[in-house]
């Protein structure tokens, strides 16, 4: 590769990414938080912190910041343990959060005095915690030394090392129906050029919802690539984040260039992740440098390249500038593949495992949300039949798939979707819905979604005025009032909102 990597770290240091450069949550652990046995009658009350928390702060916030805290114990002292499964989260959180989460414990028990926070690994702590926030407007103890950073170890200081390649999600088993057909065509055509020949589509951008496959086609792009004897670097956006991180606090960034200056091609995933002007600019310095040096690279996100609102227009404009490609919801036909495949994978396992063809007809047409429910879908039917002894019926599916059936429960709105959706349908862009600017053309659109967000979520009004570009809580509601109050004179108004509630419902 030519020198045209260039990585501009001087002067850089954690304290330059803001609170949203966030950590990738499992859904499996965003559901409850996690309270050791050791907790004790502690545990209600963390819960209820928990719950202030999310409250307070918003439900982007409390997932990235909170929701992998964990309640160690609280000693006779009043000394809460509370442990993270990060060294990053650990430091950030106490670093920016640690007043506000004593202040929530406080709230909800009075016997905690102070928090702790430890890094803890599956066998346990691993570190020293961190110095014990005092309660809020107690004086520090006189000679107490400052906290010091700790040392990061593993990868932290060297060479910036890429995710696992997953080889069970390749080409073959990944199934193809209309949704995702011209994905996994331009998947293919990417993962079977050799180096050395032009590229046709660089960057190649794939999105998609959550469980529609687009990390699978990633790794079996990767995995073919390599294959092929490509020098590939998979990495999700955290990892990318982590290990830019690292290099700047260890002085180790000719180490990060050099990794990336000698590969072929680039695998990034959910690069919607992406939060902070340094490592923004540092991706884009990387994207640029790796095509105009003629390396391949891949880049998966939830949201076309136009919505990614946490990086700079020259960055979008290059990710859009390859091929964005969308895998749409999967349609009938699509998940009653799936099923299928899933059904005779689990019967190799389990040979007495039978699902009639009325049931997967049921389950493919029932269940519509994604290909991990179709998982779910299947685990349950398995289990109700393997556990029970009971054979798979219709009214066995029925009952054990309630709550995956999508059409049987409410959708849950996003405020960025009402955003999205209301800047369509006024001809205004969100980036104006977020702006200050006070025009007519821009205002009305603003305040019907500051109105849809809180009838249509459970959003409180700060939350709303925080994600309406920072506004006051006295600004949401005005705008609330306003619209609420017109709804009853402006037929056309009304109309309006209507049409709105059914496209947000759709």
């Amino acid at each position: 590769m030519s020198d045209g990597l260039h990585f501009d770290h001087a002067g850089h240091d954690v304290g330059d990414f803001p609170e949203m450069f966030s950590t990738r949550i499992q859904e499996s652990e965003m559901s409850s938080p996690a309270i050791s046995p050791s907790a004790g009658d502690h545990g209600a009350a963390w819960l209820r912190t928990q719950r202030r928390l999310r409250a307070e702060l918003g439900e982007d916030i409390y997932l990235s910041w909170f929701a992998r805290i964990e309640l160690e114990s609280v000693d006779a002292a009043g000394l809460a343990h509370l442990s993270v499964p990060t060294r990053f989260l650990k430091s950030w959180i106490q670093s920016h959060y640690a007043d506000r989460i004593l202040r929530a414990f406080q709230a909800e028990d009075s016997a905690v005095e102070r928090i702790e926070l430890s890094l803890r690994t599956a066998g346990g702590r691993t570190q020293a915690p961190a110095q014990p926030q005092p309660a809020s407007g107690a004086a520090p103890r006189a000679g107490a030394p400052a906290a010091q950073p700790q040392p990061q170890t593993t990868d932290a200081g060297g060479p910036l090392v890429g995710s696992p390649i997953d080889r069970r999600m390749n080409f073959e088993s990944f199934l193809v129906g209309r949704s995702n057909a011209l994905a996994h065509a331009a998947a293919r055509e990417v993962a079977n050029s050799k180096a050395g020949e032009p590229i046709r589509y660089n960057p190649l951008y794939v999105h998609a919802a959550v469980g529609l496959g687009k990390t699978h086609l990633l790794h079996a792009i990767a995995g073919r690539a390599e294959d092929g004897g490509r020098r590939v670097l998979y990495l999700t956006a955290e990892r990318f984040m982590f290990g830019f991180v690292s290099a700047l606090r260890a002085q180790t960034a000719l180490a990060f260039k050099e990794t990336l200056r000698g590969i072929d091609m680039l695998v990034i995933d959910d690069v919607q992740f992406l939060q902070g002007k340094t490592v923004s600019a540092e991706f884009g310095h990387t994207l640029n440098a790796l095509i105009d040096a003629g390396r391949q690279v891949v880049v998966a996100a939830d949201r076309p390249p136009a919505e990614l609102e946490s990086l700079d227009d020259r960055l979008r404009s290059r990710l859009a500038g390859g091929l964005a490609v969308e895998m749409a919801s999967l349609d009938e036909d699509l998940r009653l593949s799936i099923l299928k495949s899933r059904v005779a994978a689990a019967r190799e396992a389990n040979p007495g495992f039978d699902v009639p063809a009325q049931v997967l007809a049921y389950v493919a047409r029932t269940v519509t949300a994604n290909g991990r429910d179709l998982d779910g879908a299947v685990n349950r039917l398995l289990a109700h039949n393997t556990l029970t002894g009971a054979a798979v019926t219709l009214e066995m599916a029925e009952e054990a798939l309630r709550d995956l059936i999508r059409n049987r429960e409410p959708k849950r709105v996003k405020i960025e979707d009402i955003q999205r959706i209301v800047a369509r349908h006024y001809n205004v862009s969100r980036a104006d819905i977020l702006s200050a600017r006070r025009t007519a053309t821009v205002v009305r659109p603003r305040q019907i979604a500051m109105y849809l967000s809180k009838v249509l979520t459970l959003r409180s009004l700060p939350e709303i005025g925080r994600r309406f570009g920072g506004r006051d809580h006295t600004t949401v509601l005005h705008a609330v009032r306003k619209i609420d109050g017109l709804l009853h004179t402006d037929n056309a108004l009304a109309e309006d909102v209507d049409l709105l509630k059914r496209m947000l419902s759709e």
